[in-house]
């Protein structure tokens, strides 16, 4: 059995972040880091953005975060199947064992699938840098790639890899791209960039079934019609992994609950990133999927696993670009909530507001509005005393 003062389980972005804040803190204790992953932490957002459209966007350079730097020790390949709390012990697939003081939970989500596929060289769930790498030889071979999920990965992969010589379908349940986040024009202008680069549409269409061979995927479409494709990208987001700390009688809701210190139910025991229920001092209970809190709560959660007991304050942002557009967003960004568009250049340039049936704010939208997260939090914190009447001109494109 291998012990370590400090047991982090995933290997993303946020044990890269856990392992550096507890540097910050703590330079000698054992630092050991359990993935499913054969790589080291890397940035995952260039899997769907900066790997496509930068040439100098160098892996080893831009993309592996170098985690070896804070002394963790590294096992990859290697899945969790127990936690034995009592014991302070986790169990692996393979049968070894390892034991912790302070054990943290990063075991992110796992991405939905298609009915009758399964993923292979040609199914991806786009999940790793494995994903990617099979991607790119299709895309540098000119294949033909079906998206299916018009959502934050969906469409930017669709971007990526119709900018680097590939033939694409996207396939899309909405009527229209991006009509889930976006008010209608907004929606629309979105969708031309699709169709002007060349993306063939599918709206309105789910799939049903799909069959892979040797030489490619068939996707049959809930209307009966038939994509074939050389490969099939899978969009559908992920569903938080959440079993393991289930199993070992934790509270599970839509995510391990923790608390504003980012601790479970027993003491010696953290969770932060997808897979972490918090509350979020501005917008309450919630769980968040990007970057900016990976990033951001890794690094707190690994400062109190060496016993810092902070609470985490942070609201965080999430960003993506498609194309030439690119946006910043903050909170709630859904089009079941009620809109408060402020144009400087109409679905060019500027801000969009979400508001619930309360006109309280409970999400903003940057588009092609930049370095702002900060004055969008404050709208966000100052929301009960905002009126409609109040939020246009209050963020705007200018220094």
């Amino acid at each position: 059995m291998t012990d370590f003062r400090y047991l982090i389980v995933g290997g993303g972005m946020v044990a890269d972040a856990a392992a550096r804040g507890i540097r910050e803190i703590d330079q000698d204790g054992s630092i050991g880091i359990l993935s499913e992953e054969h790589d080291r932490p890397y940035a995952r957002p260039a899997l769907s953005k900066k790997l496509w459209t930068d040439p100098e966007f160098d892996w080893d350079e831009k993309v592996d975060l170098h985690t070896e730097e804070t002394g963790a020790t590294f096992v990859l390949g290697s899945a969790v199947t127990a936690i034995d709390r009592a014991a302070k012990t986790v169990t692996t697939a393979d049968g070894q064992t390892h034991g912790y003081e302070r054990l943290l939970l990063a075991t992110g989500g796992k991405p939905r699938g298609l009915p009758g596929l399964e993923p292979s060289d040609r199914v991806l769930d786009y999940r790793s840098a494995a994903d990617y790498r099979k991607l790119r030889a299709f895309a540098d071979a000119g294949a033909h790639v079906a998206v299916v999920g018009g959502g934050y990965i969906g469409t930017e992969i669709a971007s990526g890899v119709v900018q680097n010589g590939a033939k694409v379908t996207l396939v899309d349940p909405d009527e229209t791209v991006g009509a889930r986040m976006f008010p209608d024009g907004l929606a629309h202008a979105f969708q031309q960039r699709f169709v002007d680069h060349g993306v063939e549409l599918r709206l309105g269409r789910r799939v049903e079934s799909g069959t892979q061979t040797a030489g490619g995927v068939t996707l049959t479409l809930d209307d009966g019609s038939v994509l074939e494709a050389d490969a099939v990208v899978v969009g559908l987001g992920i569903e938080p992994q959440t079993q393991l700390a289930a199993d070992a009688g934790l509270t599970v809701d839509d995510g391990i609950v923790v608390s504003s210190t980012l601790v479970t139910d027993d003491e010696s025991v953290f969770a932060a990133g997808d897979v972490a229920e918090y509350p979020d001092r501005i917008l309450g209970t919630r769980r968040v999927e990007h970057v900016d809190n990976a990033q951001q709560q890794g690094r707190q959660a690994g400062r109190n696993l060496a016993d810092a007991d902070e609470t985490y304050d942070h609201t965080p942002m999430f960003y993506s670009d498609v194309f030439d557009m690119g946006y910043e967003a903050v909170g709630q960004v859904s089009t079941k909530l009620h809109t408060v568009e402020d144009w400087q250049e109409p679905n060019v340039t500027g801000v969009v507001y979400y508001l619930d049936d309360d006109d309280t704010v409970r999400g903003v939208l940057l588009w092609n509005v930049w370095d702002k997260t900060d004055d969008a939090r404050k709208v966000l914190a100052e929301a009960h005393a905002l009126t409609r009447d109040m939020l246009p001109g209050r963020i705007t494109a200018d220094a």
